[in-house]
C-alpha cells in the first residue's frame, strides 16, 4: 500500500522549517524515504497492514497493522527531530505502566534502515480523554500523569529541563529581537525570568512524559487510559504538569472567567499531584509563552494571540 504522510504531519514539518528550535535537520531525506522505510519495517516485523491513521500525529507518521499473530497494533515511524529512540527507551522504562506498550524493545530495532521505527500495542486512537467532560478530563489525565512519573533509568539518554528550555529561552530571545514577537517582549522576560528562578532550585528529578495534554491519553483495554506520544526529558513533575494547566485554552480565552478558572486549575491540580504551586504557575507561565512566541514564529497568528493572552493572566 501506499504510505502517503496526512496533511497534518506535513503540515507539521514545514513549520520546523520556518525556524523551531529544533531545526529540521533530516526532514526531507526522511520524508523522501519515507514509503520505503515503511515497507521495510512492515516487511521485517510480519505485520498486515490496516491503513494509516488519519489525520495522525504532528511528528510521526502511524500506521494500525496487524502482528503475524492476529494481534492489533501501532506502527509509527519519526524522523530523528522527533527523539524516536528516546521515546523508545522511556516506554520500555514504563512498560506499559501509565503509558502504551512498546511491543518490540530488542527485536528489529537494530536491523539497518529501521532507525525510528516503534511498533506499540493498539489504543483507541479516536477515543482520547479530551473527549470526556473537562473536569473527569483533568482527573483522568492528571492520574495518567502520576503513573509516569518514575527514577530516570541510569543510563542517560535524556536531555534535562534546563537543557530543553535553554534551546527554547534562546530560540524566544531570537525571535523578539527579529521583531516577530516584538508585542511579546514583556512577556518574555516574565518567563525568562521565572525560568531562571525554577532551575536555580529544583526539587526532585523525575523521567517525565515532556510533552503531556489531554489528547495524549487514550482509551486502552487493558486499564481505561494511556498516555501515548512522549518527547520524554528529566526534570520536576511542575514542568510536566504545565501543559495541562492551558489544555482546551480556547474554552479558557472565550470564558470572562478564564482567569479566575486558571487560577483555581493551578491550585487544585498542584494540590492532587502534590507539586508546589507556584512552580507549577512559574512553568505554565514559561511553556505558555514558549509555544506563544513559537506559533508567531511558524506563522499561526491566531494560536499565539490565544496563547500569550492566556500566559498574560499568569
Amino acid at each position: 500500500m501506499a504510505f502517503e504522510p496526512p496533511q497534518r504531519l506535513l503540515r507539521a514539518l514545514g513549520e520546523t522549517r520556518r525556524g523551531g528550535p529544533e531545526g529540521a535537520d533530516g526532514t526531507d531525506s526522511w520524508l523522501e524515504r519515507l514509503p520505503e522505510l515503511a515497507r521495510r519495517a512492515v516487511a521485517l516485523r510480519e505485520l498486515t497492514v490496516e491503513r494509516v491513521q488519519a489525520p495522525g500525529g504532528r511528528s510521526s507518521l502511524v500506521v494500525l497493522v496487524r502482528r503475524a499473530d492476529g494481534t492489533p497494533a501501532v506502527l509509527k515511524l519519526a524522523p530523528e527531530r522527533a527523539r524516536p529512540e528516546a521515546e523508545r527507551v522511556a516506554l520500555a522504562h514504563w512498560d506499559g505502566r501509565g503509558a502504551v506498550r512498546l511491543l518490540d524493545a530488542d527485536g528489529a530495532r537494530d536491523a539497518p534502515g529501521t532507525d525510528g521505527v516503534l511498533l506499540l500495542e493498539r489504543l483507541h486512537p479516536d477515543v482520547s480523554v479530551r473527549s470526556l467532560p473537562e473536569a473527569k478530563a483533568l482527573l483522568e489525565a492528571s492520574g495518567t500523569l502520576r503513573r509516569l512519573w518514575v527514577e530516570p533509568p541510569a543510563d542517560p539518554v535524556f536531555e534535562t529541563v534546563a537543557e530543553r528550555t535553554g534551546r527554547q529561552a534562546e530560540a524566544m530571545r531570537a525571535t523578539v529581537e527579529a521583531g516577530a514577537g516584538a508585542g511579546a517582549a514583556a512577556l518574555v522576560d516574565a518567563a525568562l525570568t521565572a525560568r531562571e528562578e525554577l532551575l536555580a532550585g529544583p526539587p526532585e528529578e523525575r523521567l517525565l512524559h515532556g510533552t503531556f495534554r489531554q489528547s495524549k491519553v487514550l482509551a486502552g483495554e487493558r486499564v481505561p487510559w494511556l498516555a501515548v506520544g512522549p518527547d520524554p526529558v528529566v526534570g520536576e513533575c511542575a514542568f510536566d504538569l504545565a501543559r495541562l494547566v492551558r489544555d482546551r485554552v480556547e474554552d479558557l480565552i472565550a470564558s470572562p472567567s478564564g482567569p479566575s478558572i486558571t487560577r483555581r486549575r493551578i491550585k487544585r491540580l498542584a494540590e492532587s499531584l502534590e507539586v508546589d504551586q507556584e512552580r507549577l504557575r512559574g512553568w505554565t507561565l514559561f511553556r505558555a509563552v514558549e509555544s506563544g512566541v513559537r506559533a508567531a514564529r511558524v506563522g499561526r497568528p491566531q494560536d499565539a494571540e490565544l496563547l500569550l493572552e492566556f500566559a498574560g493572566w499568569l
